[in-house]
């Protein structure tokens, strides 16, 4: 890892030099991604944040073209290493209905954007770092974003509502004692990129549909839910045997 950082930071020295820029504000620029990073996860409860406003932090005194890629990508760097984060880059996903030349509710231009992710074992950052009071924020996400995946990755707003009253959540619930407003609990989900909604047009009118977004789609999450989901079948399949 020791001689992959001291090539990154060969490689980064050679290309400033195309730059006009001293070291000094490249580290400026550097730190000021960073921080800004770990801030808006922290303010936004992990929502992603687009590469668009990681580069106007650059260009807002700098007006060279390519400077924004590199800083972004020593930035990526340096969380890693230095703070455990793997900085993940996001690739706008686009609903099915779109892709089939329907119209839909969003607009879904290709926007790039990131989002943090520990790169510390499970065990360790269950330990260390993670937030007993938060939990419960990630338990619904998983829960939510399972039932949507079993539906076929897409799920009518009547059907998710329906199978989340059966968990006793209830979509004119505000105070739920655990995570206060359901319907903000579930648009956070698509604030946050997990899922997106899908407005379809139908012979029976307009029709809102619930489906898995990027973060979702993301190969690590679906790992975990096939293995939850599979736990889930194989208790089932013990308590059947037993009774």
């Amino acid at each position: 890892m020791i001689k992959t950082l001291f090539i990154s930071i060969s490689i980064f020295l050679n290309n400033l030099s195309q730059f006009d820029i001293s070291q000094e504000e490249k580290d400026k620029l550097v730190a000021e991604v960073i921080r800004y990073v770990l801030f808006k996860t922290h303010q936004n409860s992990g929502c992603p944040i687009k590469r668009d406003e990681l580069t106007q932090l650059v260009t807002k005194n700098y007006r060279q073209r390519a400077l924004p890629a590199l800083v972004i990508n020593a930035a990526r760097e340096k969380l890693s290493t230095i703070f455990g984060y793997e900085m993940k880059e996001l690739q706008r996903s686009r609903p099915s209905s779109t892709n089939q030349g329907r119209t839909s509710q969003q607009s879904f231009a290709d926007v790039k954007s990131y989002v943090i992710i520990s790169q510390l074992p499970a065990d360790v950052y269950r330990k260390y770092v993670e937030d007993v009071n938060t939990a419960h924020l990630t338990g619904f996400t998983f829960v939510i974003v399972s039932i949507v995946y079993l539906a076929g990755g897409k799920i009518a707003e009547d059907g998710l509502w329906h199978h989340m009253r059966r968990m006793g959540l209830y979509e004119n619930e505000e105070n739920h004692p655990v995570l206060g407003n359901i319907k903000q609990a579930l648009e956070a989900l698509v604030q946050q990129r997990y899922l997106q909604k899908d407005k379809v047009n139908g012979p029976e009118g307009n029709t809102l549909f619930y489906e898995l977004a990027e973060r979702a789609l993301d190969e690590a999450i679906s790992k975990k839910i096939k293995e939850y989901i599979s736990q889930i079948v194989q208790n089932d399949g013990a308590s059947a045997d037993v009774e």
